[in-house]
């Protein structure tokens, strides 16, 4: 197992394989995301869009980096790259 202090000196969005991007993420406030990357819940609520694989729709998958990095959602901007969530869906 990798110790974490190891982890978290080692992640960058660069070398990242975007689990976050695997994540259900709600739209609760209005960054510009296209509507194509928007879809409801079955409670009325506003979601990031997935790919049929459970990946963001607005994954790049060429460069596994944000298609709409500038107008991404809040709960993408607050994610920090090395943070305790990072390093979670990391572990996990």
């Amino acid at each position: 197992m990798i110790p974490l202090q190891t982890l978290e000196a080692a992640i960058t969005c660069n070398t990242c394989a975007a689990k976050c991007c695997r994540l259900e993420v709600m739209l609760i406030t209005d960054t510009g995301v296209p509507a194509r990357f928007i879809e409801t819940d079955d409670w009325g609520s506003e979601t990031m869009a997935r790919a049929d694989d459970g990946w963001c729709a607005a994954l790049d998958r060429s460069t596994m980096g944000c298609s709409i990095y500038q107008n991404r959602p809040l709960i993408c901007r607050e994610f920090e790259m090395g943070g305790p969530d990072c390093v979670e869906e990391r572990l996990a």
